[in-house]
């Protein structure tokens, strides 16, 4: 792994876990490191952290999940970041989850906006960002349209997009095997847009420790 992918300090891979309450964060991360779902909401008010492991393509991961509170803007520099946000360390992380609710068009205007806040905050350069609509469980109940959504951050934004359920643990490996994909391939010197890579994608292994 290069330098860029790892933190200085124990050599994890460090996802940042963003959205606005409510929308499952939590249950995203609990399900994929614990296999674990409760109906009872539980606001998140502190920082919780991850370390699940995860091979791809026989190069071995060691992930830190920051799954953070709901915070009204992304710091625009260290010192906001230490001041509001208790050093989360969300400016230098390896990759950004930004998880909203399918059925709540506030939830996706929320990481609308914060994408765009980390975008102007900080060099992006490879950097993914990964947007995930939850609740997939009650998608007779969405407010946006899933095309106009997946067409708007796949092309548009250029990021990727799945949807999942964390309630019925429907996509939640998919999910980090994808982000965990683009993370192997941009620490091991290639492009994940192109028609090679695509084709790559098929042949990938992957396996969560």
């Amino acid at each position: 792994m290069t330098s860029s992918h790892t933190d200085p300090d124990n050599q994890k891979i460090k996802l940042a876990l963003l959205g606005a309450p409510g929308v499952g964060k939590s249950s995203i991360a609990k399900q994929f490191v614990h296999n674990y779902f409760t109906e009872e909401y539980e606001p998140t008010d502190q920082r919780e952290l991850y370390y699940p492991s995860i091979i791809i393509n026989d190069h071995l991961y060691d992930l830190k999940i920051i799954d953070c509170p709901y915070i009204p803007y992304f710091p625009v520099n260290s010192l906001y970041e230490w001041t509001d946000f208790r050093g989360y360390g969300l400016r230098n992380a390896t990759a950004y989850i930004l998880v909203y609710d399918i059925t709540s068009e506030d939830s996706f205007q929320y990481i609308k906006t914060l994408r765009e806040q980390i975008l102007e905050s900080r060099n992006m350069h490879d950097v993914p960002i990964f947007v995930v609509g939850n609740k997939h469980d009650l998608s007779e109940e969405r407010g946006l349209s899933r095309r106009e959504v997946a067409n708007m951050v796949k092309k548009q934004w250029k990021c990727g997009y799945v949807e999942c359920s964390a309630k019925f643990n429907w996509h939640i490996i998919l999910l980090f095997k994808e982000l965990m994909k683009t993370i192997d391939y941009l620490d091991h010197g290639h492009k994940p847009t192109s028609v090679r890579v695509q084709a790559a994608l098929r042949r990938n292994r992957c396996v969560i420790l």
